[in-house]
């Protein structure tokens, strides 16, 4: 038990209380076959929440096999408005226990309880609404052959069993963005949490039975990438991967995919240029660029952490900022009044304060933060200072590599063309923001910069009929919308001889 567990919803103790927590496999919660089980750490404090079960390559086993069982055997029967119902149950039920989630994902997370309690949770179940309502709205088509006497028709069917590997910076949002769609459309699943976070998927997983679903049909495995991330991704008996992550992992998966040739799409990282151009408005740039780097202790794959300013207003606007961000309160995240928490882990700790010493070993000046954060409730937790880099050049590795924590650098731009050559001068292209009041010159720079989703005048604004994914090393595939069922379905051509 956890000192912040004073402050709980009885139901968040109640749950946690049952530990190890055990993974879901053909519809029953289960241990490992190896009986082998992690810690998952409160990253406020640096105390173990609970023990759960690790899936190892045996309990991948086990639950590709109730996935295949459920696929060929009772969910084909289930109708896709069935599915439709099925969908929005679990829908309800999360919004039903939606308190006790958002403190269950900060908790795991480290976010603050308001964006858990107004973002996390009310986008998964628009996220479960939205698919339910595509269950039985795929069809097929009607072909105008030419080649003799033929009826020819198409269907589109579900692919099989689909592996799901999420990460930890949204484990309830991944969760619904991966289940939705695919369940929908007629697959089974079999979901590996990321092992920093597999509390909400798990408590999910209690409400997937209560909702109804048949036994196999959804199954969630916490464990480790190399282990049962592996185990999925290299299985001959899974149709699909869908990955969302580093890219070093992505390019393993795809390694391991080759197998049996499964599809595989992969959300992966970015380096998002946010670009404020003198004529914008620079109030809701400013707060805007803050949402964009500082959500999520800056852990979001399209974060805005290249933040291009025009250099008649760059010393202006990155003061301002700077200013803004030295005013940000850290703390724990079930405090109501903090604006940004710890980041998930110790070695995400590692990782970000390494690039705040690379930062100022390239010659970078921390205009605020740079540091760890110190202080009496945030020694024993993950907490690093939100930080503005000036002095920034494009070609640095604190503007290149991505750090996935709370650090923004800035960088001057002359003109249009120098901010649009600057902004897609990376390997990455996941999402990016325009800054002006000039339509023209808006829509002419997001069709110019080469990334999956731009945003103008706004930032970090998600629907699920929007489809989001990345161009170049930022991965193929597209979630959210119709162009997500493009991921679960597959086409098959039926001819008919008439004569």
């Amino acid at each position: 038990m956890t000192t912040t567990q004073q402050e709980l919803h009885p139901a968040v103790v109640k749950f946690l209380s049952n530990s190890p927590k055990k993974m879901l496999i053909n519809g029953e919660f289960v241990a490992s076959k190896s009986g082998k089980t992690f810690d998952t750490i409160n990253p406020a404090t640096g105390e173990v929440i609970a023990k759960v079960y690790e899936a190892d390559k045996e309990d991948i086993d086990a639950a590709v096999k109730a996935a295949r069982t459920a696929f060929e055997g009772e969910w084909k029967k289930v109708t896709p408005k069935d599915r439709e119902k099925l969908l929005n149950r679990l829908a309800d039920l999360i919004e039903k226990n939606a308190a006790e989630f958002a403190q269950l994902e900060t908790l795991d997370n480290g976010k603050p309880i308001n964006e858990s309690t107004f973002a996390d949770v009310p986008l998964s179940v628009d996220n479960f609404r939205y698919f339910a309502g595509w269950a039985n709205k795929i069809h097929g088509e009607t072909l105008p052959v030419s080649n003799g006497n033929y009826f020819a028709y198409t269907l589109r069917e579900p692919v099989g069993v689909v592996g799901q590997i999420i990460p930890w910076n949204f484990p309830l949002l991944m969760a619904a963005w991966k289940i939705a769609a695919a369940v929908a459309m007629g697959n089974c699943v079999v979901l590996k949490p990321a092992e920093q976070t597999p509390l909400t998927a798990l408590r999910l997983g209690e409400l997937i039975i209560e909702a109804g679903f048949p036994k196999g049909v959804i199954n969630i495995c916490p464990g480790f990438g190399e282990t049962a991330g592996a185990a999925l991704s290299s299985h001959m008996d899974v149709d699909k991967v869908a990955f969302t992550g580093e890219y070093i992992t992505g390019r393993k998966i795809i390694q391991a995919s080759t197998g049996n040739l499964k599809r595989v799409s992969l959300e992966l990282g970015g380096k998002s240029p946010n670009v404020v151009f003198t004529d914008g408005d620079l109030d809701a740039a400013l707060s805007g660029c803050i949402g964009s780097v500082f959500f999520n202790q800056g852990q979001v794959c399209c974060a805005g952490t290249r933040l291009f300013v025009e250099k008649k207003i760059y010393d202006d606007f990155v003061g301002k900022l700077s200013d803004r961000v030295k005013g940000i309160k850290l703390g724990a995240g079930l405090d109501p009044s903090t604006q940004m928490g710890p980041l998930v882990s110790e070695e995400q700790l590692k990782r970000v304060t390494g690039y705040l010493d690379i930062g100022k070993k390239e010659g970078a000046n921390p205009l605020a933060g740079g540091n760890r954060a110190k202080g009496e409730h945030l020694d024993k937790g993950y907490f690093v200072e939100p930080t503005v880099f000036a002095n920034v050049n494009n070609k640095m590795r604190i503007a290149q590599e991505e750090i996935f924590g709370p650090v923004v650098s800035a960088i001057p731009f002359n003109d249009v063309n120098d901010a649009v050559f600057q902004g897609n001068e990376t390997t990455y292209g996941l999402a990016a923001g325009v800054w002006t009041k000039d339509i023209k010159k808006a829509h002419s720079v997001a069709k110019a910069l080469k990334a999956g989703t731009v945003w103008i005048n706004c930032y970090n604004v998600f629907d699920p009929c929007a489809p989001f994914g990345g161009f170049k090393q930022s991965g193929f595939g597209r979630e959210g919308g119709i162009h997500t069922l493009e991921l679960y379905t597959q086409v098959k051509t039926v001819w008919v001889n008439l004569s």
